[in-house]
């Protein structure tokens, strides 16, 4: 071979373009390292401890007359006391109806008085919801006893580390502190996230197990990258001299992906806690495919989606989808423990019996099931108790009976169902329909004279109301408007993003919305309130963050792009401080006169 025969080497995966300025585009490898990679100690330091420092504002501001009101508020009354049972007898009995001998004093109103041992009946609760929400909400009552501080501290804690958690996963998307610090704020002040973590109700944990279970997908997707990525920088182009880089890629070396396993456990507590949370697991299950194909692709496998669903998408089932059911199935272990009592006390009630034919009730908003099965029951009920891995069996077939009639209580026995504050989930983005969880009307003076029909009534030594008028104090689920409101012109500018400059970033804001928004659609002919929407907001505060770093900009240096940016975002943080601010009120319960009450419920849809 002569000189001139000799052929120049061949760099497989540099860099194909080059960008507007004449750089050359970072190749594959080069990418796959993240947007985190190179960091100094100090930059990793800093990364941890802004965002500790912003959860342990929003921890503090939560905490804040935590036990006010002193009342079951809301949905309180179901959730509390089945954790209060859950914790003393290990599975959700039902509560007598008095225990001070005043017949008068609901049980609810005992327990308030501080009468909250031997209140139970014996027998199981049909609770239609499962149980991981309602143990978190046990710890709390476990650490700081059955009363509203106890019951919702748990709440508290994970509304706080969900900010932690909102501020790590945007300042690993966008590789800056800054905005994951931005995005936790907004996640800190928004008004719907704010009075979830002062409630004990279920939503916030299943919103927490989510965002959580989102991060560990990305996570996974960076490290995939970065272990393709390390293959070619090495200058490795087999996988131990099996198969070629150009056939299929990696396939042994990344069977086991740790991330996709955390993800699938955080996936099986969220749906542990409600059932809701099955649609983002499924959705966010094609992603993680649609990224691994992505990611072949981008090192030179050719047509990686198809080979992609086989090497990725078949392990990726089982590490999130399989390991999700075995987490949901562990998280009965109480049920599963006293399968015995469910069979003898709920194996033949009129779930079971249904036999599709029913009809509203004339005087109130219920479904009554006619033509029962009356002969109809669970399969296990008649069964002799096995033992070892048959009690196993024989408990895991009662528990899928269960459910079966759960399912049917929630597509049927709502339907003639109506509350004062349901609401269409088509318009829970713009706030259409907040949900008052406590009020106190008509507080009176504490100086003022009353006529003798009017005595009675509340009063408040600080309520300053005019003549002829009063104060209140309510606790309102509204989410806080610039927020919701903006997100909503960020999810329309992330649809373009995605779409048009093919920025995955904001697939994942579109993504999770659709994926916690729509579903809820099918169920719009029952009662359905908007504080189920507070899965949706982490989205949401994705896309506006994700949309203040785009109108920034990405470089450092003094531009006008970078000082128009700058003021718009700023103002629109500081807007929605003012508006926190503003709607502090009616979400700690606090004392207004009718007049101030007024001037923050917008419209009339708000009351």
């Amino acid at each position: 071979m002569t000189a001139t025969d000799e052929k120049p080497p061949v760099t497989r995966w540099s860099g194909l373009s080059r960008t507007a300025d004449g750089r050359p585009v970072p190749s594959a490898a080069e990418r796959a390292r993240g947007n985190l990679a190179g960091l100094r100690l100090s930059d990793r330091l800093v990364g941890w401890a802004a965002p500790i420092a912003v959860t342990l504002l929003a921890f503090w501001l939560r905490l804040y007359h935590l036990g006010t009101p002193k009342r079951f508020a809301f949905d309180e009354t179901y959730y509390a006391k089945d954790a209060w049972s859950l914790l003393n007898n290990g599975y959700a009995q039902t509560y007598l109806t008095d225990v001070d001998g005043d017949t008068e004093n609901k049980i609810d109103d005992d327990i308030l008085a501080g009468h909250v041992h031997d209140v139970w009946t014996g027998d199981p609760s049909m609770a239609v919801h499962p149980e991981v929400g309602k143990w978190l909400i046990a710890l709390g009552e476990k650490a700081f006893g059955m009363d509203p501080s106890g019951w919702r501290v748990a709440s508290a804690v994970i509304g706080a580390l969900m900010v932690l958690v909102m501020c790590r996963l945007l300042r690993r998307m966008t590789g800056s502190t800054v905005l994951g610090c931005i995005g936790g704020l907004l996640l800190m002040f928004d008004g719907l996230h704010f009075v979830l973590s002062r409630l004990a109700l279920l939503d916030i944990f299943v919103a927490f197990f989510i965002l959580c279970a989102v991060h560990c997908l990305i996570a996974d997707r960076d490290h995939f990258r970065r272990r393709l990525g390390r293959r070619v920088l090495t200058g490795s182009t087999t996988e131990g001299g099996e198969e070629p880089m150009v056939g299929w890629g990696p396939v042994a070396s990344v069977l086991f992906r740790p991330w996709l396993v955390a993800g699938g456990i955080c996936f099986g507590l969220a749906v542990g806690t409600k059932w809701s949370a099955v649609y983002p697991l499924a959705v966010f299950g094609l992603v993680v495919w649609i990224w691994s194909a992505g990611a072949r692709r981008s090192f030179g496998v050719r047509w990686p989606v198809v080979k992609s669903a086989l090497v990725d998408g078949v392990p990726a089932f089982f590490q999130i989808v399989i390991v999700g059911i075995l987490v949901y199935i562990a998280t009965w272990g109480g049920w599963l423990a006293n399968a015995g009592e469910y069979e003898e006390h709920l194996s033949s009630t009129q779930y079971r019996q249904y036999t599709g034919e029913g009809h509203c009730a004339e005087d109130e908003d219920s479904y009554i099931a006619t033509n029962l099965d009356e002969n109809k029951k669970w399969a296990t009920a008649d069964e002799k108790d096995a033992s070892g891995i048959g009690e196993a069996w024989q408990s895991l077939r009662s528990l899928w009976y269960y459910h079966q009639d759960v399912y049917t209580f929630h597509t049927h026995f709502l339907d003639c169902s109506e509350h004062t504050y349901e609401s269409k989930p088509s318009s829970w983005l713009l706030i259409n329909r907040p949900v008052g969880v406590a009020v106190t009307n008509d507080i009176q003076p504490a100086d003022r004279e009353l006529p003798p029909d009017q005595q009675d009534l509340p009063r408040d030594e600080d309520c300053d109301a005019p003549e002829g008028s009063d104060c209140i104090r309510q606790v309102l689920l509204i989410g806080t408007p610039m927020i919701w409101w903006g997100g909503c012109i960020a999810l329309l500018f992330s649809v373009v993003m995605w779409i048009g400059a093919r920025d995955w970033r904001y697939g994942v804001a579109v993504v999770g919305t659709l994926s916690t928004w729509l579903p809820w659609m099918l169920y719009d002919d029952r009662p359905i309130f908007y504080f189920y929407a507070i899965a949706i907001l982490p989205f949401i505060v994705i896309a506006l963050t994700l949309s203040i770093g785009t109108l920034i900009g990405p470089s450092r240096l003094p531009s006008s792009r970078r000082t128009i940016g700058v003021v718009i975002s700023g103002a629109f943080v500081v807007l929605v401080l003012v508006n926190y601010a503003w709607f502090w009120p009616i979400w700690t319960n606090g004392l207004l006169t009718s007049s101030e009450w007024l001037d923050r419920i917008w419209f009339s849809r708000w009351v």
